[in-house]
């Protein structure tokens, strides 16, 4: 298939990568530990996963690869770990829906950091974008004044910034390979959470939703998320990323039940209709134009 069709290749190969993505949030939720101790086994076995693939893959060769990314290796190694930190305490002090749905807005957020820090020109769509995101994610937030979630939407918008800022920095490395980056990142979790955790508290249940977690899900999801765009546009990767915003909340709502507030049913409308605008601009932007005959 790659050989007739790179581009079909890259979408199904990113579009599995966003599936195998979803049930984060369930899986998370399912889990009957504390944060901490989520973020401590999911670092540790997210780890194995990336570095077990790396060491089956190139073997030695895997320490020449993490030492060819430097110290840009190392930071983005720091922001996807605070990430997936705040990831996980977004979505146990919020709705799925409000979690997934602001940092669905990532990307914005990268935009905006490309400018701050690589002087790249952000096109006047993208601004008006991240405006109207705002306004989105402050009807989220509307609806949590009271109810008890407002920490976890603020979670996730750090989360958002994080992932922001990991993006920025893969982008200014592009001619490394930064996979390996996840790998540290999940060393750097566990070892954040190791002194708020309890890991030998976990039961056999819990566990087994951690192992499918960080052995399977993560590592398998990022791992085709990251080769994806090799063949694919920044915009068609992004359009395909919103899945995970409609879908994670979807399987949330199937197996607990957990119904979004109205304010969230349309702040979160206004985020990913903007998102499917602005990533339809930029891909139309991005393609060729034909040469005239």
């Amino acid at each position: 298939m790659r050989e007739k069709s790179p581009h079909l290749y890259g979408v199904l190969i990113t579009a599995a990568g966003v599936l195998l993505l979803t049930p984060d949030g369930l899986l998370v939720r399912l889990i009957g530990a504390d944060s901490a101790t989520i973020l401590f086994w999911r670092g540790i076995l997210f780890s194995i996963g990336i570095f077990g693939f790396y060491l089956l893959r190139r073997g030695a060769a895997t320490l020449g690869l993490v030492q060819a990314m430097g110290k840009r290796g190392l930071l983005a190694a720091l922001l996807f770990s605070l990430s997936t930190c705040f990831f996980v305490l977004a979505i146990t002090h919020t709705s799925a829906a409000n979690a997934l749905v602001i940092i669905a807005t990532a990307p914005l957020f990268a935009a905006l950091f490309s400018w701050l820090i690589l002087k790249e020109t952000i096109s006047l769509s993208t601004w008006i974008a991240i405006s109207v995101c705002i306004g989105g994610i402050s009807l989220i937030f509307l609806g949590s004044v009271g109810g008890g979630s407002r920490d976890g939407d603020f979670y996730a918008i750090i989360c958002a910034f994080m992932i922001a800022g990991q993006i920025t920095t893969v982008r200014h490395a592009r001619s490394v390979d930064m996979v390996p980056s996840l790998g540290i990142a999940g060393l750097l979790t566990a070892l954040i959470a190791l002194p708020f955790s309890a890991p030998l508290a976990i039961t056999g249940l819990d566990f087994m939703y951690l192992c499918i977690l960080g052995l399977i899900v993560l590592p398998c999801a990022f791992g085709l998320i990251t080769i994806g765009p090799r063949y694919i546009s920044a915009p068609e990767v992004s359009l395909l990323m919103l899945m995970e915003s409609i879908l994670g909340p979807f399987w949330v709502w199937l197996v607990l039940a957990e119904v979004p507030r109205p304010e969230t049913f349309i702040g979160g409308t206004i985020v990913i209709a903007t998102l499917v605008i602005h990533t339809g601009v930029a891909y139309r932007k991005s393609r060729p134009v034909p040469a005239r005959g």
